[in-house]
């Protein structure tokens, strides 16, 4: 509820909410951005805190952020000496954060300040990640709007998580979502689905969108391939985390059954047909499906003593609990 906000920090305490931005080669862009989410959060009534990530810039970038981080108690700076790319800033943000709430969103001034408290709003509702939706984006359509219509439409598919647009940065988290989080590769832009893995309530809210007027974009055309790949990751650790074997094993007994299906073919030829079985590449198609298919089953056994290995020894348990409930007594756990 917006009355349980913390509107002051008492010393020692923690802020009500940690925005998260990064940077690349931004010189330009930084000093708006900076003065208008300080004029948003200075004015909204509840403690604050700002961290900001350079991700190895080559421009002033790094120069602007710390002479802004020496005049403003509530702004951290990280400074990466090389680029480690969005999700490795997102996740250097992540663990630094120490608000109650976590917002994250673009340092190139696409995104509006102004609409944190909407996505704020939501959490107040009960939810516990809101996504942005560039509903009206300022992009170009054949470059970046037309891709992002089909890569969305794709990762609601296979996901289950239906949102309009994963890839906007303007997101909001309960922090307590984030504790044990661990982002690789280009996987920024699947955290609310790792949030709905975890049990979160998941929402979306439209959003303003700004043409960007300073810098250029750091997205280029191979990040449909690595969405692709990258959702071919989540989807795995979403079914078949805790039982790699039913995802191994069901393309072992395929590729058996191939290979089995292949052989009768080729019998099928020879006796039927007067075929000869070197006159048809059928048996050796045979053999390989049915070669594939055992190592396949093999490293899916491998794979399951491997996850018992990984959650016996980290004492890392394969259910969540949301409440407890014993006698006349609930309680969030």
């Amino acid at each position: 509820m917006k009355g349980a906000r913390q509107r002051e920090k008492p010393p020692g305490a923690h802020p009500y909410l940690t925005v998260i931005a990064s940077f690349l080669d931004e010189e330009g862009a930084i000093p708006k951005f900076y003065r208008d989410l300080n004029t948003v959060l200075s004015g909204a009534g509840f403690s604050y805190e700002m961290v900001l990530i350079d991700d190895g810039s080559q421009d002033e970038t790094p120069s602007l952020l710390e002479a802004l981080a020496e005049k403003d108690e509530h702004l951290t700076v990280l400074f990466f000496p090389i680029t480690h790319g969005k999700t490795a800033a997102m996740m250097a943000g992540f663990d630094y954060a120490q608000g109650e709430i976590v917002v994250t969103m673009d340092g190139d001034n696409q995104d509006d300040p102004n609409d944190i408290p909407r996505l704020l709003e939501k959490i107040d509702e009960g939810y516990d990640a809101v996504s942005g939706w560039r509903k009206n984006r300022q992009d170009r359509f054949l470059s970046r709007r037309l891709p992002s219509f089909f890569a969305n439409k794709l990762i609601s598919f296979v996901s289950g998580v239906k949102l309009n647009d994963y890839g906007c940065a303007l997101k909001a988290y309960r922090r307590s979502l984030l504790a044990d989080m661990k982002l690789y590769g280009e996987m920024h832009r699947f955290v609310p689905i790792y949030a709905k893995l975890a049990g979160a309530r998941v929402a979306e809210v439209p959003v303003n969108h700004f043409p960007r007027l300073t810098g250029r974009s750091k997205v280029g055309a191979e990040r449909v391939i690595k969405v692709v790949l990258d959702l071919i990751v989540v989807k795995f650790l979403q079914q078949y985390l805790v039982n790699p074997i039913y995802f191994m094993g069901g393309f072992g007994l395929f590729c058996i059954g191939s290979g089995v299906v292949a052989f009768l073919v080729a019998t099928y030829l020879k006796v039927f047909e007067g075929g000869s079985y070197i006159g048809t590449p059928l048996p050796l198609l045979s053999i390989t499906c049915v070669l594939l298919g055992g190592v396949s089953i093999l490293v899916g056994l491998l794979a399951e003593v491997m996850t018992r290995s990984y959650y016996e020894s980290q004492g890392k348990k394969t259910y969540i609990v949301g409440r407890c409930f014993r006698g006349k007594k609930s309680k969030e756990v």
